[in-house]
């Protein structure tokens, strides 16, 4: 490959690296209520996968009580899919013996 060619597929690759290529449209990760699980399980969870400080989780807390839902993380793709995977593995709230398993969550792009 000559000097002049491998100039050609650098600039080609700077081009699709470029603000245009790292613009992703973002996702928003939906925490749903579902009545088996404590409000502090909650906070604790949102403190511990989202890194909210308390007065944030308290208001997530809050508002997925009064509204059934909230929205606890806006992202890329990748890593809305990972939060929510974490929510469904952040394991059943110990304070509830009768509570079988994680709470859920959805993820659905920021636009709707």
């Amino acid at each position: 490959m000559s000097f002049n060619q491998n100039a050609n597929h650098s600039s080609s690759a700077e081009h699709l690296a470029g603000p245009e290529a790292r613009r992703l449209p973002p996702f928003h990760v939906i925490l749903l209520d579902d009545n088996e699980h404590t409000f502090e399980y909650v906070i604790e969870m949102l403190r511990r996968l989202f890194g909210h400080n308390q007065d944030m989780a308290l208001q997530l807390a809050a508002m997925i009580g009064k509204e059934g839902r909230v929205i606890v993380d806006t992202t890329t793709f990748e890593r809305a899919e990972l939060k929510r995977d974490q929510i469904h593995g952040f394991g059943p709230d110990f304070r509830l013996p009768c509570c079988k398993g994680p709470m859920s969550a959805i993820i659905k792009p920021a636009s709707c």
